[in-house]
């Protein structure tokens, strides 16, 4: 249940939508069934398996933002290391200003154009 929707309300939107169109849910761990001809019970039980889920997910989310602050002031948490170097910054910044499309420039130096873009915005 957890792994099908974002939030409590995604979930519910989801279950929705989907016995709207006469699709039968089955939520196999939880033993919740719905097939748009739910009972109040099992609405309130989607609803608090759902919303458990979701509090969850932020007390781990919540957990792991306080590690990464932990780890950075140990510093041993850098993040990723650096696709390009330098001097691969600077033949991709001189191929830009020469016109060079960026998409291909970004396949080549084997990136993503967003990448590409980042790089381009934070180097001087």
């Amino acid at each position: 249940m957890d792994r099908l929707a974002r939030n409590l309300d995604d979930l519910r939107r989801i279950v929705q939508a989907l016995t709207g169109r006469g699709i039968r849910i089955e939520f196999v761990k939880e033993h919740l069934l719905f097939t748009g001809e739910d009972s109040p019970m099992a609405n309130l039980m989607l609803s608090v398996m759902g919303a458990f889920a979701e509090f969850e997910r932020a007390l781990i989310r919540e957990r792991q933002r306080e590690g990464i602050v932990l780890a950075k002031q140990r510093g041993v948490y850098r993040g990723r290391k650096r696709v390009l170097s330098p001097d691969g910054l600077a033949d991709a910044r001189r191929r830009v200003d020469a016109g060079d499309k960026k998409a291909q420039i970004a396949r080549e130096l084997g990136i993503s154009r967003e990448t590409l873009y980042q790089y381009l915005r934070t180097a001087p």
